[in-house]
C-alpha cells in the first residue's frame, strides 16, 4: 500500500524472443495475475482470460514483423489490466483480411481490439512502438 492509502499497482516486466516468446508471455501474465490474487487482488477469469490472448498475440506479432527482442510489461490497478509490448518496428499494427481456411491469419488485431477497450500505438524514442492495451474491469466484477 502506497503512503496514500491506496493499494500500489502490481507490474511485472520480460523481454521476449524467438518462437517461445508467446509462451513466455503467458507466463508473466499468469504470473502477475497468481501474484495479485496472493496479495487479495483478484484478477477476474474474464480480465485474465482476455489479458492472455492479447499478450500472446501482441508478442507473437512483435517477434514476427520486428527484428530482436521485444519487452512486455502487464500492470495490474484498480482500473484494469494494461498490457504493454515493446518492439523495434515503428510500423503501428495493420488490419488484414482474415483467412477463414487459417492458412495465414488476420484473426489477431480484431481480436486485440475487440477484448480491450482501449488500444493504442505510440513512438518510442529508440525508432520502434509500444502497444498499449487495456482491458477494463467488468461492472460487478472484483
Amino acid at each position: 500500500m502506497s503512503e496514500s492509502g491506496t493499494l500500489r499497482p502490481l507490474r511485472r516486466h520480460c523481454r521476449c524472443e524467438g518462437g517461445g516468446a508467446p509462451a513466455r508471455a503467458r507466463r508473466e501474465v499468469r504470473s502477475l495475475a497468481e501474484e495479485a490474487g496472493a496479495d487479495g487482488r483478484p484478477v477476474p477469469t474474464a480480465v485474465r482470460e482476455a489479458a492472455l490472448l492479447v499478450a500472446s498475440e501482441l508478442v507473437t506479432n512483435a517477434v514476427k514483423y520486428a527484428p530482436g527482442p521485444c519487452g512486455l510489461d502487464v500492470v495490474w490497478s484498480a482500473g484494469g489490466l494494461d498490457i504493454d509490448v515493446t518492439d523495434s518496428n515503428p510500423a503501428p499494427p495493420r488490419g488484414r483480411r482474415a483467412d477463414p481456411t487459417g492458412a495465414t491469419g488476420g484473426y489477431g488485431w480484431p481480436l486485440v481490439r475487440w477484448l480491450c477497450s482501449r488500444v493504442d500505438v505510440r513512438p518510442t524514442p529508440e525508432g520502434g512502438k509500444t502497444v498499449h492495451a487495456h482491458i477494463p474491469v467488468p461492472p460487478g466484477a472484483g
